[in-house]
């Protein structure tokens, strides 16, 4: 009996302890997490404030996934300022709002942001408690662009564009691609970026790289671009080729323009009834004053 009274109060006491030890660090059951998305390459503001608290004298810290230091303010000083220990990720990338301390604002923006940007963020006011005043999970989602200098594994190199075969009224025009894993998407655009109709690719595999030869046949003159797409990883690049054909001399409209013989001719008819009709009225004149 007395076995399981013991075994009964430890387990009241359980959950008490652990929202004590929560508390001394920190974090409480009730702390919200802030869900933020932006594209790549963007910037973004995480919000953090301490209500209208002058926190120019005090100290706030942004971590993220409770490991890299991204930013801290410590009386006036902050990283490359006084401060060491700021995460190599996020050095001269981000700020505060130094005007807005007074009114107790303690966010800041992150330049430029990158997809390894993603993850878990948290403004802490260590000299209050809780300490944890924000927490931001941020998703930074990845564009559509050339990425060659970040060397990773798997990139396409440009693609290769020619004319193969060419008249006045049309162009073969072929794209050629080559890339490993994932296997790139190959496609044709004019310049308003609409697709061009193109025959079956011709794609050769061995070894896991991959060789892609798509050919298209043009009817007009334009800038046309062969793109070559990777959406896993991200990564497009594109070639540009300009074509002008020459074309057929258009032919005489008849319907819609003047003709000019038949003017012509009404001209000349009109010209021959005025000089009859002056002439015979001379004519006349004279031989009724014999």
């Amino acid at each position: 009996m007395f076995l399981l009274q013991r075994t009964w109060t430890e387990m009241e006491l359980l959950p008490l302890v652990c929202f004590c030890l929560l508390t001394c660090s920190g974090t409480t059951f009730g702390d919200e997490v802030t869900k933020m998305k932006v594209k790549e390459d963007e910037d973004v503001t995480l919000p953090c404030s301490l209500d209208s608290t002058n926190i120019t004298s005090e100290t706030f810290d942004w971590k993220k996934d409770d490991q890299k230091e991204v930013f801290m303010y410590q009386n006036g000083k902050l990283y490359n300022k006084g401060l060491s220990g700021q995460d190599p990720q996020f050095k001269g990338r981000v700020f505060h709002f130094e005007d807005q301390l007074q009114s107790g604002n303690a966010s800041i923006v992150i330049r430029n942001t990158k997809v390894t940007d993603s993850g878990r963020y948290s403004c802490i006011f260590p000299h209050h408690q809780p300490t944890t005043r924000s927490i931001i999970e941020l998703i930074v989602d990845c564009i559509l662009k050339d990425r060659t200098k970040e060397n990773k594994p798997g990139l396409c190199r440009k693609p290769s564009v020619t004319i193969l075969d060419e008249t006045n009224d049309w162009a073969l025009l072929e794209c050629e691609v080559e890339g490993v894993f994932p296997k790139p998407k190959v496609q044709w655009l004019d310049s308003d970026n609409n697709t061009v109709s193109a025959e079956k690719p011709q794609v050769t595999e061995s070894e896991g790289k991959y060789n892609i030869i798509l050919n298209a046949t043009v009817t007009k003159s334009d800038v046309y671009r062969c793109v070559s797409t990777q959406e896993e990883i991200c990564h497009q690049l594109d070639r540009k080729i300009k074509i002008t054909l020459q074309g057929a001399p258009p032919e005489p409209n008849n319907v819609s323009g003047p003709n000019t013989g038949l003017i012509v001719g009404l001209v000349i008819a009109l010209i021959a009834v005025v000089a009859v009709v002056v002439y015979y009225k001379c004519f006349r004149g004279r031989g009724g004053g014999y």
